[in-house]
């Protein structure tokens, strides 16, 4: 027998913000607001279907099927706040390595600019699926290669030498 407080329903969500920028998330019309943070289920894979509304004690009040399918005011507040999360730019290109053996520094562009990031080792870059990748640098920001195959020939080169 389950002892946690029944899940609300999407079409029911009740979202605002409270004087601190916090995100409030109230279960019923009557009920107390609560803090809550969005956390998706599957960031890569499926960034806007099957997302949580998580309690301040990691319970979850509420769940979402498809995030576009909510109303305008609450898929802008929900998606506010994943951003305000989440951090992960995309490599658009690598323009060059410091060297091939680990650890190296990489110039790259991403969709946020162009920055630099120490690869450790080649452990640290992982498989998503068959054409994408996860790039995690000496500070454990993860720099994301959504498909190997719109990176342009160098940077694939690069690439092969450390996969």
């Amino acid at each position: 027998m389950s002892t946690s407080a029944p899940r609300a329903r999407a079409d029911e969500l009740a979202l605002s913000r409270d004087a601190f920028g916090r995100l409030l998330f109230a279960p019923t019309a009557a009920g107390a607001a609560v803090v809550v943070t969005p956390v998706r289920a599957f960031p890569l894979g499926a960034p806007g279907e099957c997302l949580a509304l998580v309690g301040p004690h990691g319970e979850e009040l509420a769940w979402i099927d498809r995030l576009d399918e909510q109303p305008e005011r609450v898929r802008s507040l929900i998606e506010e706040e994943l951003a305000g999360r989440e951090f992960m730019p995309e490599i658009r290109a690598i323009l060059s390595v410091s060297g091939y053996s680990t650890p190296s520094t990489w110039l790259v562009e991403t969709d946020r600019g162009r920055t630099e990031l120490v690869l450790r080792g080649e452990e640290y870059i992982r498989r998503l699926s068959a054409g994408a990748l996860l790039v995690t640098d000496l500070y454990g920001i993860q720099f994301l290669v959504r498909n190997l195959a719109t990176l342009d020939r160098q940077s694939r080169q690069i690439l092969d030498r450390f996969l």
